[in-house]
C-alpha cells in the first residue's frame, strides 16, 4: 500500500483517534432514530446479495456494517486503511464467511474481476473517488455493481458539518472528508464508463432526534423524499451502478 498519498496517512491517523476513543458502540447508530437509519441502510445495502457471491465491502472501519454482510453466506472481503480500526473489527467479527484486511481503495490487491458487487457506508466521501472508481472498475466482474450511501452535500446540516469548524468537530470530520453533489457524481461514473446509474437522495431523519418525534419525522420524511425539489435536500444519497449495462 502506497502511504505517500497524504490523504491515506489522514485517513490512518484518523483511524487511529477513532480507535483510542472507541466505546464499544458508534453513537450515531444507537440512538432510537440512528436504529432506524441504520437498519434502512443496511437492508439497501444488502438486498441484492446472494449467498454465492464475491463482496468486496470498502472501508469496514470497526466492522458494523461487516457483520450485517456475514449473514448474506455471501463471500464478503472487508478491507480499511486504517490497520487500528480493523484490529477492533478482528475482535467482534470471526465468521469463516468474511475476510478482514488493510486496504487501499486507490490499489487494490485483487486481480481483474474478482467480484461481483462493492458496497460501503459512508466511505467514498472519504476517497479520492477518480482513483477509487478506476479500481473499483478493474475489480468488478462484468454486470458487478456498486452499491453506496453517503452524505448529500446540499443538505443544510451536511454542508454545515463538512465546511465549518464546529460542526466538522460535532461530526468528527476526518481532513480530507467531503460530502457529495449528485449530478456531479454521477458524472464522474459516466466518465468511468458506469452504467445502470441511480443517485437517489433520501433521509429526512438525523439521529438525535427524540423517540416520541420519530413517528411523525418518519411520516413527513416519507412525503418529503417523493417531493420535487425538496427531495434534493435530504441527508443521504443512495448510489447504484454497474460495471456493464445489465
Amino acid at each position: 500500500m502506497d502511504i505517500n498519498d497524504a490523504r491515506i496517512e489522514n485517513e490512518i491517523a484518523h483511524g487511529r483517534y477513532l480507535r483510542d476513543i472507541w466505546s464499544g458502540t458508534l453513537k450515531y447508530w444507537e440512538t432510537p432514530a440512528g436504529r432506524i437509519r441504520w437498519n434502512r441502510r443496511v437492508e439497501m445495502l444488502m438486498s441484492h446479495i446472494l449467498a454465492d457471491m464475491d463482496v468486496l465491502e470498502i472501508g469496514c472501519g470497526v466492522g458494523y456494517f461487516t457483520k450485517e454482510i456475514v449473514k448474506t453466506k455471501a463471500n464478503v472481503t472487508a478491507i480499511d486503511v486504517s490497520p487500528d480500526l480493523l484490529e477492533v473489527a478482528k475482535s467482534n467479527i470471526s465468521e469463516p464467511n468474511v475476510s478482514l484486511m488493510v486496504g487501499n481503495a486507490y490499489d487494490l490487491e485483487f486481480p481483474d474481476n474478482s467480484f461481483d458487487s462493492i458496497i460501503g457506508s459512508s466511505v467514498l466521501h472519504h476517497l479520492d473517488t477518480g482513483k477509487a472508481l478506476a479500481e473499483f472498475f478493474r475489480v468488478l466482474k462484468p454486470a458487478g455493481t456498486l452499491y453506496f450511501t453517503e452524505p448529500n452535500m446540499i443538505n443544510p446540516v451536511v454542508y454545515w458539518g463538512m465546511h465549518t469548524s464546529l460542526g466538522a468537530k460535532v461530526i468528527q470530520k476526518s481532513p480530507d472528508e467531503m460530502a457529495f453533489d449528485r449530478w456531479q457524481f454521477q458524472k464522474q461514473l459516466l466518465h468511468f464508463n458506469y452504467c445502470d446509474i441511480k443517485i437517489v437522495p433520501f433521509d429526512f431523519m438525523f439521529p438525535p432526534t427524540p423517540a416520541f418525534l420519530i413517528p411523525p419525522v418518519k411520516v413527513l420524511g416519507d412525503i418529503l423524499e417523493k417531493t420535487p425539489l425538496i427531495k434534493e435536500i435530504a441527508g443521504c444519497l443512495y448510489i447504484m451502478a454497474s460495471k456493464d449495462g445489465v
